[in-house]
């Protein structure tokens, strides 16, 4: 029988701190992974103005760069922290690291974004979990902060 695998900390609109648990054979789904983001980003990924930016043509520019890439996947395994812009408009909120998260599990909730929430802008090349494992160890002395930092030079807009 498997075990249910927490997920963790997903932070919601209001602050709150919200507990998610989904199967371990559902870590790999990008849609059920995806759960835990939509609480900030919203279920279509529209975000949550000011404070969650959403996914969607900046996802598609990012993802279409190395640069871009690495700093999708590292948001994702080592959270954001400061000021970005998406789309020419302000975003202050802070994600938390997804550290719990195995690469497979990251390059699915990367590839369901691409195809799924973010339709416009580059085609999407999907991200491969070796990738995903190569970006996260390349990133791993990297701080929330230094990730925020890196958003305008991978093609934040």
């Amino acid at each position: 029988m498997k075990r249910a695998a927490p997920l963790f900390l997903a932070a919601t609109a209001a602050g709150a701190l919200v507990g998610l648990t989904l199967p371990v054979h559902a870590a790999a789904d990008g849609a059920a992974v995806y759960g835990r983001c939509a609480a900030c980003h919203t279920k279509t990924g529209a975000g949550v103005p000011g404070v969650f930016p959403p996914l969607g043509e900046d996802f598609r520019v990012m993802a279409a760069s190395d640069a871009g890439r690495r700093y999708l996947a590292l948001v994702v395994t080592r959270g954001i922290s400061g000021p970005i812009k998406v789309g020419g408009k302000p975003y202050a909120g802070v994600m938390p690291a997804q550290a719990t998260l195995d690469d497979a599990s990251v390059a699915a909730v990367l590839n369901h974004v691409g195809t799924e929430i973010a339709k416009t802008g580059p085609a999407f090349k999907p991200f491969a979990e070796a990738e995903v494992a190569a970006l996260r160890a390349g990133g791993a002395r990297l701080s929330a902060q230094d990730v925020g930092k890196l958003h305008a030079s991978a093609g934040g807009q």
